[in-house]
């Protein structure tokens, strides 16, 4: 990555189109560490004005109830990637359509974060080359850990781990008969909460039986469907917080006496049901309408193989 130092005229006028979409980590055993880009995406323009600091319109999830100034998490992603690569940040305009529920364990804050960071990059093209590399630096530096962030920047299914010179990926293909369903509650979860209910440490045993199914996990996701059920057991977090989101807690037992491979999705309260076939997604909310207590709102969506995405528009001249 190349540092600039001063901030060039040429960013003038420029303006970006960004999409980037929802995901859904841990997968049940693979805690901080796994993750799969989703097809439901936020959607954000961004376009360089005469005026410092930022204003920011948002339609869809989240209106009115976001912050629509510099201290909108979009905004601090795009302020965070101009300070790493040494130029001033210009005045923006902002306009995020979202479609990605907020605090249910879908990724909207890494989508965030990572809307910001693609954001810049398309800004800063032909001035500034951010590579793969730092484009998972900077979103992991905000979000604290790649789980989720390395799917939303790149797409598939991605194993994420954190080595002394930086997070790293792997991005793996999914099979097709893999089919993801999941079920949004009305209900919100706060990852800190989520996070704060986890121990210190946890069994030898339970550590080794976590080892086994993450790694049974992605043989079923690229190779062997039909194992999915058995790979996505866990003993390291979803218990600990089932107490916090007992709905969560009772669909997803209820749905693994039938056969069908739930988890928690991300730090919750949605739930993820990994479909072997289509037809069991079927099955999966069927079961789901009948024995919720409450609404629960059934996504039936695809893998998303592209990840981030960012379009530099051409410059408009009088």
């Amino acid at each position: 990555m190349t540092i600039a130092t001063e901030s060039p005229a040429i960013l003038a006028g420029r303006s970006v189109h960004v999409k980037v979409p929802a995901t859904t980590a841990n997968l049940g055993p693979g805690f901080d560490t796994l993750g799969l880009a989703l097809a439901l995406y936020d959607e954000l323009d961004v376009t360089v004005r005469d005026e410092p600091g930022a204003t920011v319109e948002v339609h869809g999830v989240g209106e009115g109830e976001v912050p629509t100034d510099e201290t909108n998490l979009v905004v601090t992603a795009i302020a965070h990637t101009f300070a790493a690569v040494g130029v001033p940040m210009p005045g923006v305009h902002l306009v995020a359509r979202n479609s990605i529920p907020h605090g249910r364990g879908m990724g909207s804050s890494g989508a965030a974060i990572v809307s910001g960071i693609m954001a810049a990059k398309g800004l800063l093209e032909g001035i500034v080359d951010i590579d793969a590399n730092n484009l998972l630096r900077l979103a992991t530096e905000m979000e604290g850990h790649p789980d989720n962030v390395a799917p939303a920047l790149f797409g598939g299914l991605t194993i994420a781990w954190v080595t002394p010179e930086g997070p790293q990926h792997k991005k793996l293909m999914v099979h097709r008969g893999v089919s993801p369903l999941v079920f949004v509650p009305e209900a919100t979860m706060s990852t800190a909460l989520a996070r704060s209910l986890q121990p210190e440490s946890v069994p030898h045993e339970d550590a080794i039986f976590n080892v086994s199914r993450s790694a049974l996990l992605i043989a079923a996701l690229i190779q062997s469907p039909e194992l999915l059920l058995a790979a996505t057991e866990d003993r390291l977090h979803q218990d600990y917080r089932a107490a916090a989101m007992p709905e969560t807690n009772g669909l997803i037992t209820m749905l693994r006496e039938h056969g069908l491979a739930a988890v928690v999705s991300g730090a919750g309260p949605s739930l993820l049901v990994l479909g072997s076939d289509p037809s069991q997604r079927l099955t999966a909310a069927e079961l789901v309408s009948r024995h919720a207590e409450t609404p629960w709102q059934a996504l039936m969506l695809a893998v998303d193989f592209k990840g981030a995405t960012v379009i530099l528009h051409p410059e408009v001249t009088g």
